[in-house]
């Protein structure tokens, strides 16, 4: 774009709205009501929402700066979300010993600061991948 505040106003728009899908997903595969849970003060759960809003933003962040356009960036920051997600369920299927998804909603803070630190440091992964 030839006007950078245009430019700066389309990604924040592209951003804001994809980070409201990506985080729709997830929470429509959680078995837990993410912000009923934050609003009745689960801290786990506000834990693991913020550390999924950090990931996703900062996948998208990496897209805008690996790509010449927006519809690049959506594109990769769709693929770098699916990768993200791809985590979660492997974070859930790798701790047989009890159910992620469970315990966060039990208010398990430890389980909900290891969820926000594994989304927020694999988002630097696939960020750095992204293309």
């Amino acid at each position: 774009m030839s006007q950078p505040i245009l430019a700066v106003l389309a990604y924040f728009s592209v951003g804001i709205l994809a980070l409201i899908v990506f985080l729709s997903c997830f929470e429509w595969v959680t078995k837990y009501d993410g912000w009923k849970e934050i609003g009745r003060g689960n801290l786990a759960a506000a834990m693991a929402t913020g550390g999924k809003i950090f990931g996703i933003c900062n996948i998208f962040r990496f897209s805008i700066e690996a790509n010449d356009t927006i519809y690049q960036s959506i594109l990769w920051s769709a693929i770098g979300f699916v990768l993200l997600l791809v985590a979660y369920f492997l974070f859930e299927f790798f701790t047989p010993v009890f159910r992620v998804d469970e315990e966060i909603g039990k208010d398990n803070r430890a389980v909900g600061l290891l969820s926000l630190v594994l989304s927020v440091s694999l988002s630097y992964i696939i960020g750095a991948a992204v293309i």
